[in-house]
């Protein structure tokens, strides 16, 4: 049975070491914020897009 260890106490190797096991993952989640386009806000792009096509 291993001595119990204060974390405090513990190299900092030994410290990452419980701390990358600790870390939870994302998963398919990603992380950045989504923000939604707001509908009523003018747009100059999508204005020129039509344009520059036709």
């Amino acid at each position: 049975m291993e001595k119990f260890v204060p974390f405090e106490k513990l190299s900092k190797k030994k410290q990452k070491e419980l701390n990358r096991m600790r870390r939870g993952d994302w998963g398919a989640v990603n992380p950045a914020t989504q923000v939604v386009p707001d509908k009523k806000k003018y747009s100059r792009k999508q204005k020129h897009k039509e344009t520059l096509c036709a």
